[in-house]
């Protein structure tokens, strides 16, 4: 079923199941996974469904002037995704899956606006400056450059994030970016090479873990065991010293990094089988029983 979400009426497909609904959950994006028909969601519009779980998929909305969507504005139109699911599958538990950046704007709209359960994957406990810095370090370290190397990435990416902040002229920013893009490893920065306006990164400084606190709801967070973006173990400590007030369940995937699926495979035959039962029988035991 094709459908619109919220103000900017997102183009939108909703997968039904053949009978009624015991649940449904709407998908938020990667951060450069913005369409219905990436890999992931497609997973879930096939496997969920014949569960008796709902899935809707939208295209988040268009970047401007380059910059990346606000997590407020992602959040306003996940808020706006579980209102239609709710319409379309009446009175069953309805949720939020989310990947990497969207795994904050589901739990940002968990916080404000009522959601059922969160089902979240690769997501960091850490601002997203401090998950970049930690990511980019370890794609360093995974092709082999060592502690010079990683000290001068880091003061790098420091010196980016002060002038995105205001604190930095774009001259010194400049010159510290042309002095560096000679590296060998500055295509493994994820830094642009040349400046952006200040503030083009709004979330750079979002600190999730005041929204962990803020929830109640059941969470599925799922992690890659060699996760090279997130800081596992940092992020964890977050949930379980914020979220005193949400059922957490903690699944780590062999095989899997980043995304779910093994060896760092970008399609639906990649998709971890370990991945696809923890989830199946988390939404199992939360979802009243099919007819």
């Amino acid at each position: 079923m094709e459908l619109r979400v919220g103000e900017q009426q997102l183009p939108a497909i909703l997968n039904l199941p053949a009978g009624p609904a015991r649940g449904a959950l709407a998908v938020l994006h990667g951060s450069h996974a913005d369409t219905r028909s990436y890999f992931l969601y497609e997973h879930l519009a096939q496997l969920l469904p014949p569960a008796g779980i709902a899935v809707l998929r939208y295209d988040r909305r268009p970047r401007v002037d380059g910059r990346d969507v606000p997590l407020t504005a992602q959040a306003d139109d996940a808020a706006a995704a579980l209102d239609v699911l709710r319409r379309q599958v009446g009175d069953v538990p309805v949720g939020l899956w989310g990947f990497s950046q969207g795994a904050w704007a589901a739990a940002l709209t968990a916080s404000r606006h009522r959601a059922d359960f969160l089902v979240l994957v690769g997501c960091s406990g850490v601002s997203p400056a401090r998950q970049m810095r930690y990511g980019t370090a370890e794609q360093l370290r995974r092709h082999g450059y060592g502690d010079p190397d990683l000290a001068e990435l880091d003061r790098l990416r420091r010196v980016a994030e002060s002038y995105l902040r205001g604190a930095l002229s774009r001259a010194v920013t400049q010159a510290e970016l042309d002095a560096a893009i000679e590296r060998p490893w500055f295509p493994l920065a994820f830094l642009p090479r040349e400046v952006p306006e200040p503030g083009a990164w709004a979330d750079m400084d979002f600190d999730p873990e005041p929204v962990f606190a803020a929830l109640s709801c059941p969470v599925l967070l799922c992690y890659g065991e060699t996760d090279a973006w997130t800081p596992i173990e940092e992020s964890l400590t977050v949930w379980r010293r914020a979220a005193r007030a949400a059922e957490l369940t903690v699944a780590r995937l062999v095989g899997c990094d980043h995304a779910p699926t093994l060896d760092e495979a970008e399609d639906l035959v990649g998709v971890s089988p370990q991945y696809e039962q923890v989830l199946l029988s988390w939404l199992d035991r939360r979802l009243p029983a099919g007819e």
